[in-house]
This record gives C-alpha cells, structure tokens and sequence, in this order.
C-alpha cells in the first residue's frame, strides 16, 4: 500500500478529470473514449497527466500515457502505480 495521501476514488477521478477536460461529469463516462467521444488532444492529454502525477504522487511514463484512454483505464492505471 502506498503512502500517498490521495485515495484513489472513481467519482473523485471522475470530477477531476472532468475538470480539467471542462466537460461534464455526466459525459465522463467510465468507458467513454477522451480522444473518440470526449474530443481530447494530445496537449489535453499531457494537463491530465500532469494533474494526475500532482495529485497521486506517481510518475507517469510516455507509454503509460497511451494508455489512459478512458477514466476506466485512468483509474486501473493509477491503482496500479499506488499499489507499488
């Protein structure tokens, strides 16, 4: 278990994601595409990223980044980063 001090929660994702992505929560859907359905480009993604690192004290490679393609895969990434 990490030590972070950010629980990782699927809502709280949700709205941060949300947030930065300035789209509503309801359209953040757990599978709905951010580049497909929720028109995010690549400098979009790179703020997501950044917020996320920020706000779960991960590091998030290049790679690591493609796969955020979804909050469904945002949040198994993350939980995954945590639990090392």
């Amino acid at each position: 278990m990490s030590d972070s001090t950010a629980v990782l929660d699927l809502d709280d994702l949700r709205t941060l994601i949300a947030d930065v992505l300035d789209v509503d929560e309801e359209e953040l859907t757990d599978d709905a595409d951010f580049i497909e359905d929720l028109g995010v480009d690549s400098l979009m993604a790179l703020e997501v990223m950044v917020v996320l690192e920020k706000k779960y004290g991960i590091k998030l490679g290049e790679e690591e980044l493609k796969k955020i393609t979804c909050l469904r895969a945002a949040h198994d990434l993350i939980a995954e980063k945590l639990e090392k």
